[in-house]
């Protein structure tokens, strides 16, 4: 069925109506367990879902294999999200006839982000500039089969600073036979109904329902507003900043700050909305409980199950049991076990893992200011000056990081400098922790009246020749474990022969409730993380002339190097980890005195 169909017919109604995003994880286990979310999720009773589309089509066979299960499988109207980037007309075609062929009727269409390397988005060869081509083209090939949806942007598009240019574009892609807008997030209420506003008076009488992004931490805010310069009202960040430490109260700060969004769009008529979960739960559910739209189970589905929306299966009766039943008690005890993800240190079974901003691995500077930042390195010496004065807080970012150091780094930053120098490029790093007040200024997270712990951690790059040094010290040190690996894949561990379970290297314990354990490390987040981790070479090689010093020198890193992350297991001993490196470092005065006094 149309997407378009069926909220008309919610209008005609007159009741709220509401959709739900979600992308396709970067691990098996995250899909298997998405899975479960959505089977889930579908008895909040959304009138649809949609799929993203990765850059390129990167995510196509498994965004297809995901839109064919949740209609198949859960009975959930699928709307596919498909891009113009990198995407010649061959593969739009095997994308438009995947979806026909697994009975999905609804295409988001839409331009999409810059190809990895790019600074500005450009079409390929035998594709399309912009989604008004794509959505003509789709109404040229399958006329009114499908129901296609289109982006908006109630604070105007990034690359466009002319506003009224960029809603007249808008209304070109519905004059070309959009059926309906799904906007960007926002969150200004009032921008969204001045757009909506903006949009009638312009003659776009399709519905737009406003896309919004339940706040789930502080950094994840600053870090989701920066790709397309987002305003956030000073309220909401005054709002914040008391609680920025705790995750816990922060998302239950974002669940009210979105009812009170939603009520605002019921006043001014606008009777459905579009959540962009990341894979999360816990937000949706309580969001729909506290607007009392949750639909009693009956109103769900009259059989176990949802009716497939396959007609080879629309009829069924009887299925086979394929998935492990859960009971209530299960769910609720696990529905919000990755509700306080961590980036890539999360745990890689998360249908959330690794979705640290969605927009793919890219350099968050522009080339220019790169340029400025790191100049021409051609040694392994200059880059190493970058990343310890990185460490110190001389430049504002390097390709891993593109924000200043935690204030927790405080007091390893002169120890990060100094094995940087050594040839050691640190891009990650936490110190031990034992037992901090969760109210504590800087190790503090979490509910109050309780206490956090974490393990001392490092990852960084190292040459060969330095790994085998290093890990020969780790043998020697039963409380070290470390996981190693190329860019070719190659892994070495000294944990792999004992059995690889997740290592927790953050915990908090708070009253009335179980450990919580948001930091991991493990194998398969670490593998999941490394193709990233090397690709940023790649990027940074690409401000450069091919054939310089420099693109030379760092693809040599990233084809020769490995990634390694350490983790000092005893958080009792707050100076474990740096024994590894103390000698090294005694003997920095005289092997890279030149570099320390540029940083000193």
């Amino acid at each position: 069925m149309k997407v378009i169909d069926k909220i008309q017919r919610a209008e005609q109604e007159g009741r709220f109506f509401y959709s739900f995003e979600f992308f396709p994880p970067k691990t098996p286990q995250g899909v298997q367990n998405l899975y479960d979310r959505i089977e889930r999720m579908q008895r909040f009773g959304p009138e649809f879902i949609d799929v993203t589309w990765g850059a390129g089509g990167s995510s196509a066979d498994l965004t297809t294999e995901m839109v064919a299960n949740a209609q198949a499988v859960y009975g959930l109207e699928t709307m596919m999200h498909l891009t113009c980037t990198n995407m010649p007309v061959e593969k739009i075609d095997q994308a438009l006839k995947a979806a026909k062929d697994c009975g999905c009727q609804n295409i988001l269409a839409l331009r999409g982000d810059p190809p990895k390397g790019q600074l500005n988005w450009e079409s390929c060869d035998n594709g399309f500039e912009h989604a008004v081509d794509l959505v003509r083209y789709i109404r040229k090939q399958y006329g009114d089969y499908f129901c296609i949806g289109v982006a908006g942007y109630p604070e105007g598009h990034i690359d466009n600073p002319d506003k009224e240019d960029d809603l007249r574009r808008l209304k070109e892609k519905v004059d070309a036979g959009a059926d309906l807008i799904i906007t960007q997030l926002f969150f200004d209420t009032n921008a969204f109904t001045t757009f909506v506003t903006r949009c009638r008076d312009i003659g776009i009488t399709c519905p737009i329902l406003p896309g919004i992004f339940p706040i789930q931490n502080y950094n994840g805010l600053k870090r989701v507003i920066s790709f397309s310069n987002n305003q956030v009202p000073q309220k909401i960040w005054d709002d914040l900043e008391p609680i920025k430490d705790d995750d816990a109260a922060v998302k239950e700060y974002g669940i009210n700050l979105t009812v009170e969004f939603i009520r605002e769009f019921r006043k001014a008529g606008i009777n459905g909305f579009h959540i962009y979960t990341f894979n999360l739960e816990r937000s949706t559910r309580l969001i729909l409980e506290k607007l009392d739209l949750m639909p009693a189970m009956e109103d769900v589905k009259p059989l176990p199950w949802n009716p497939s929306l396959t007609a080879k299966r629309a009829k069924e009766n009887v299925r086979p049991i394929f998935w492990k039943n859960r009971t209530k008690s299960y769910i609720q005890r696990t529905e919000s076990w990755d509700e306080f993800p961590n980036g890539r240190w999360g745990d890689s079974r998360s249908p959330a893992f690794g979705e640290l901003d969605g927009y793919g691995v890219s350099l968050k500077y522009p080339t220019q200011e790169c340029l400025k930042m790191w100049g021409h390195p051609t040694s392994t010496d200059d880059i190493a000056l970058l990343f310890a004065k990185y460490c110190k807080g001389s430049i504002a970012g390097i390709p891993w990081s593109a924000q200043q150091l935690e204030a927790e780094t405080q007091i390893i930053r002169q120890r990060l400098a100094a094995i940087n120098l050594l040839g050691f490029l640190t891009i990650n790093s936490q110190p031990a922790v034992n037992g901090a007040k969760s109210s504590h200024p800087v190790y503090g997270w979490g509910p109050k009246n309780g206490y956090v712990y974490q393990k001392a951690y490092l990852e960084f790059f190292v040459s060969p020749e330095q790994l085998d040094q290093l890990t020969a010290k780790i043998s020697k040190n039963p409380q070290v474990t470390y996981y190693a690996v190329n860019r070719k894949g190659d892994l070495r561990s000294n944990i792999m022969q004992e059995g690889d379970q997740p290592n927790a290297v953050t915990w908090g314990v708070f009253p009335g409730a179980e450990v919580i354990q948001p930091t991991i490390v493990e194998s398969m987040s670490f593998m999941a993380w490394k193709d990233e981790a090397f690709e940023l070479w790649n990027e940074w090689a690409r401000i450069y002339d091919r054939e310089s010093d420099s693109a030379k020198m760092i693809l040599d890193i990233m084809n020769n190097w490995y990634l390694i992350n350490i983790v000092h297991n005893d958080f009792q001993d707050e100076n474990g980890i740096w024994r590894l490196f103390d000698l090294e470092v005694d003997q920095i005065a005289n092997q890279k005195q030149h570099l320390f006094d540029l940083i000193a």
